[in-house]
């Protein structure tokens, strides 16, 4: 691992580095300047030269790297890079309780937890960083990009050990979601789904592996039917979701697998063409309260989601 970084974080995100070789008989010095190593390493991504004209290179002091300094072995170098443009996610990302220890927000659909692939500065970790000063801040579960609701956030690394162990221990924290999906008047409710789900990685949905040893298991209520929707002959219900296990998609797949497959999921029962940019149909589906006995101090914490059905791609 590099030192402390010298920069400070731009937009949320922690300045990149990289480290020279370490200088031994059999790694003789290939570069004769840093420059010449950078340009090895950089040049495919990004232009080192106008990087260093710009003083973008720093040293571990902080000062700027020179154009013309010499190779050195065992040297980090961090930079900031170029973000290419990112649709702006709409809705707000609304804090539901913070202390020195955590924070817990309510997230909107369609924003990524986490930067990943082209979503970087549109993300929960990444936006709530630079909206509240916390360099540090970190999520401590999963929640998928098209999942609203949710998410606690530790503040500092400090904490970090102590709230990833708590989800880590099997029923310490209870989850509960909510989905809208249609009614079905041959489904006994409530109903517990016991299976083995299998989500490979690059493949778009998972899939249940029959004989498999159970290792999923959700508990589906119905909530409450909804009024109809204007020009709608279908019946529409909210459902209570609780999952006594965390596996990849386990909510979406068991709904689909009682027949009732949740409004406006784009991979079940079928996986439809939608841009990454397409923001007009949020999944239904809304992780609304999270239970658990805080390992600091003890203090039993119940958060909930403000969010009301049908979502809103802006709320």
């Amino acid at each position: 691992m590099p030192p402390r970084s010298p920069l400070p974080q731009r937009f949320g995100l922690d300045a990149a580095w990289l480290r020279t070789l370490d200088s031994t008989p059999h790694h003789p010095r290939p570069w004769s300047t840093m420059r010449d190593w950078l340009h090895h390493r950089l040049a495919e991504h990004i232009d080192v030269d106008a990087f260093l004209a710009a003083d973008r290179f720093v040293q571990q002091d902080g000062t700027p790297l020179p154009a013309d300094a010499p190779y050195r072995a065992n040297t980090f170098v961090w930079f900031h890079r170029d973000l290419a443009p990112e649709a702006p996610v709409p809705g707000e990302v609304r804090v539901v309780y913070r202390d020195e220890r955590i924070v817990v927000v309510d997230k909107p659909a369609f924003l990524s937890t986490i930067p990943r692939g082209t979503h970087i500065r549109e993300s929960v970790v990444v936006r709530m960083r630079d909206q509240l000063g916390l360099p540090e801040l970190t999520p401590m579960h999963r929640l998928d990009r098209v999942t609203s609701g949710l998410l606690l956030m530790a503040t500092e690394r400090r904490w970090r050990g102590a709230y990833q162990s708590m989800f880590m221990r099997p029923g310490e924290v209870r989850k509960t979601y909510r989905a809208l999906a249609d009614i079905r008047d041959d489904l006994v409710l409530p109903a517990t789904v016991r299976n083995h789900l299998r989500k490979e990685r690059g493949i778009w949905q998972g899939e249940v592996v029959p004989g498999a040893p159970v290792n999923a298991e959700s508990l589906i209520e119905l909530e409450r039917e909804l009024p109809a929707a204007d020009g709608s002959s279908g019946r529409r219900g909210v459902y209570r979701l609780t999952p006594r296990t965390g596996k990849t998609h386990q909510l979406r797949l068991h709904m689909w697998g009682l027949g009732v497959p949740i409004a406006g999921d784009p991979l079940y029962p079928e996986v439809a063409d939608v841009a990454i940019d397409d923001f007009t149909t949020p999944l239904q589906l809304l992780a609304s309260e999270l239970r658990f006995p805080d390992p600091i101090d003890g203090t039993a914490r119940h958060l909930t989601s403000e969010r009301t059905f049908p979502l809103a791609s802006a709320e």
